[in-house]
């Protein structure tokens, strides 16, 4: 075990979206290292419960949140859950988000306040209700999984450029204010991964990434692992990287 993975051990860690995908992987990536993980998601009991399991079969401990993260009083409701069972929560993953196609003039006000809330409003609600307590024990990880699409912009999807795009910006406000109390915020946008999709939304996406995948330089998607990686180097104890956005695209696109 490094350093690094011996800070995390015994630490909590809150992960919204967490009953598969992504949220499942970094979830199980944490629980790895000895952390404490709060599962969330708005309507699967169950899902978050089959994720407690593998937590718990990795010798950590799960609490498991139903709470819809547009809604600010449910997602205080939640950290309390958590600081009343586990004493703190020290990093908080925010990993919700809704990306449908709409041409712009197609997406109406109901539409674009459902996608905003969902994926950007969430983060906020859950920043405000972690940071006190952060800021209090002097130590805390803010992430966010972005996205490409705030980054390199595509058509018909405005609400979820804009939401996208928001995440790094406000992880930048908050390290910026939060940063003398020893806290980092930072931002993840993953490419192409290896994920259950929407086909609604993505019509014969995993051959079309097949396709892409040849152009790649590292010749593969990304995983759910490499997302939780990601979020571990960021959370380390003595982490100097804030207010940063990581490309996790396999060189698919680079700066």
């Amino acid at each position: 075990m490094t350093i690094a993975d011996a800070s995390l051990r015994g630490r909590t860690v809150l992960v919204t979206g967490s009953g598969r995908n992504l949220g499942r992987g970094i979830a199980l990536g944490f629980a790895r290292q000895g952390a404490n993980i709060v599962l969330n998601g708005h309507r699967d009991m169950e899902a978050l419960r089959a994720v407690g399991a593998e937590v718990e079969a990795l010798g950590g401990k799960a609490l498991c949140v139903l709470a819809d993260v547009t809604h600010p009083e449910q997602v205080q409701d939640m950290v309390g859950q958590a600081l009343r069972r586990f004493g703190a929560v020290d990093i908080a993953v925010s990993n919700v988000g809704l990306r449908p196609r709409q041409a712009f003039l197609d997406i109406s006000v109901d539409d674009w306040r459902r996608v905003i809330e969902t994926s950007l409003s969430s983060a906020f609600y859950l920043a405000r209700a972690v940071l006190p307590a952060m800021r209090d024990n002097k130590w805390g990880r803010v992430i966010h999984i972005s996205g490409r699409d705030g980054f390199f912009t595509y058509a018909n999807r405005a609400h979820n450029v804009t939401a996208k795009a928001g995440l790094h910006a406000l992880a930048k406000a908050i390290a910026v204010e939060f940063g003398e109390f020893n806290i980092t915020a930072n931002t993840i946008a993953p490419g192409k991964m290896d994920t259950v999709r929407d086909e609604a939304n993505y019509p014969n996406y995993r051959a079309l990434w097949a396709e892409a995948v040849k152009s790649m330089p590292l010749r593969r998607l990304g995983t759910a692992e490499d997302v939780a990686e990601c979020c571990l180097y960021l959370s380390g104890q003595h982490s100097y990287v804030t207010g940063q956005l990581i490309h996790l695209n396999g060189g698919e696109s680079m700066y």
